[in-house]
């Protein structure tokens, strides 16, 4: 597996395709290979040149514990590393939850880097928003610790069950804690004039702010009907259509 180096930090990837290239960054708790297991990977690489990270603190990436090495920057920059690794100037990119985030951060701190952006499942704006709405729906108090709901998310599935007991808490951990207090990116992204794709599941708690984020800046938006946060990534046969001809 190739890998280039970001502040100090060995980044995985792989390649697979031919075409114009396309980066995919999974969410928490999953690797760059999240997508193929899904059925993404193999229908883009017909017509893309696919780069699937592994993003740092999972898979073959590095697994710092310390919570700077995850803010929105770093983030942005060992995106750019992978392109410079292989030698392009620019590529679309398409990330979902913590992936969507870290294209926020790319187009707001590097966005000559990329050509357009599919962002699924998070709001620009932040994590936190819709953290106290989601605990009274379940709940639960409002000091809840939400790590053990997003990891317990995670554990559903086999695949990133595997992922979660073969890495390192410590660094899940400060990985989720970066990602969760993350400052809001919608201006950066807003400004950096690159053409964007949002959509989420209509059960996820980030579809009203995606959507709503998506009319005021004239951005388009999908929705897949009754998909939780985790369930919108898990329907590659209503999502694909969809953003094939946009990355075409």
């Amino acid at each position: 597996m190739p890998f280039t180096r970001s502040n100090g930090h060995k980044i995985a990837y792989e390649v697979s395709g031919s075409g114009s290239p396309v980066v995919l960054h999974p969410g928490m708790f999953e690797d760059g290979g999240h997508w193929a297991h899904l059925g993404y990977t193999g229908v883009l690489a017909a017509s893309h040149t696919v780069i699937s990270i592994d993003p740092l603190g999972l898979g073959a990436s590095d697994a710092p514990r310390e919570r700077a090495a995850y803010a929105a920057e770093r983030r942005a920059s060992y995106v750019v590393a992978v392109l410079d690794d292989l030698g392009l100037d620019r590529a679309a990119f398409w990330g979902y939850s913590l992936g969507a985030m870290t294209g926020y951060a790319v187009a707001a701190h590097a966005p000559e880097r990329l050509t357009r952006l599919v962002a699924g499942a998070f709001d620009p704006n932040g994590f936190t928003a819709v953290v106290p709405d989601t605990l009274a729906a379940l709940g639960l108090p409002a000091d809840f610790d939400v790590y053990e709901i997003v990891k317990q998310g995670a554990l559903e599935s086999p695949y990133q069950t595997a992922l979660v007991e073969s890495g390192d808490p410590a660094a899940h951990r400060a990985n989720y804690e970066s990602f969760s207090q993350e400052p809001a990116l919608g201006g950066g992204l807003a400004a950096s004039g690159v053409p964007t794709l949002m959509y989420a599941g209509t059960a996820d708690p980030w579809h009203d702010p995606m959507r709503d984020y998506a009319r005021a800046q004239g951005i388009e938006f999908f929705s897949i009907a009754d998909a939780d946060h985790g369930g919108a990534i898990r329907r590659p046969d209503e999502v694909l259509p969809r953003v094939l001809p946009f990355l075409r």
